[in-house]
């Protein structure tokens, strides 16, 4: 089962999400959309109303985990899964780390969680810039630390490559179309 915009807007006050990371989530979802939707036009076959769903509840655990005593995409797992979703599971803990990335294969996992990385706080940002910010607040001067992130964002960088090889589009002009964009639940009908 696949929780509608209503049920994920739901969760998000059931699980008393800060203001600010439910505005950052609503971003993520129009980027989300927004290539979901482009990628569909291209042929490219992702599930939108999957996609949309992990990106709306990517960080459903980010307000109780602020504290750094509990893993944010890890607990977000567990709530997916005690609601009875999953297949967003599968996506909410793969959006801090990607584990398992195919070149070969774009899903709703690898549109979340490169979403996520374009966007940093509610602004739409590059990935360099992204990463930089990520850099400076989780790296901790710790070169392991460090190199892991840089690891990670590289398999950004491929999505990123992959996703704009099939759009009519850069990944520079996401933000322009975002904000030509509707509501989050104009761009749900569109990809569902």
């Amino acid at each position: 089962m696949i929780p509608s915009i209503a049920q994920c807007t739901q969760l998000m006050a059931d699980y008393a999400m800060l203001a600010n990371i439910k505005e950052h989530s609503f971003m993520v979802a129009r980027i989300t959309a927004l290539l979901s939707r482009e990628l569909h036009r291209a042929g490219v076959l992702i599930d939108g109303e999957l996609a949309m769903a992990g990106a709306l509840l990517h960080d459903i655990a980010k307000t109780q985990c602020l504290d750094g005593r509990c893993n944010h995409a890890q607990v977000g797992v567990e709530i997916c899964l005690a609601h009875g979703f999953p297949r967003v599971a599968e996506i909410v803990g793969e959006h801090v780390v990607l584990r398992d990335f195919s070149p070969a294969q774009l899903s709703a996992k690898e549109v979340v969680y490169y979403a996520d990385k374009r966007v940093n706080h509610d602004r739409i940002v590059s990935l360099a810039e992204r990463l930089e910010y990520i850099l400076g607040r989780y790296g901790n001067d710790d070169p392991k630390h460090m190199d892991m992130i840089h690891e990670n964002f590289g398999k950004c960088c491929h999505i990123e490559d992959l996703i704009f090889s099939f759009l009519d589009f850069r990944p520079s002009q996401v933000s322009d179309l975002v904000k030509e964009l509707g509501g989050v639940e104009n761009e749900y009908a569109e990809i569902s």
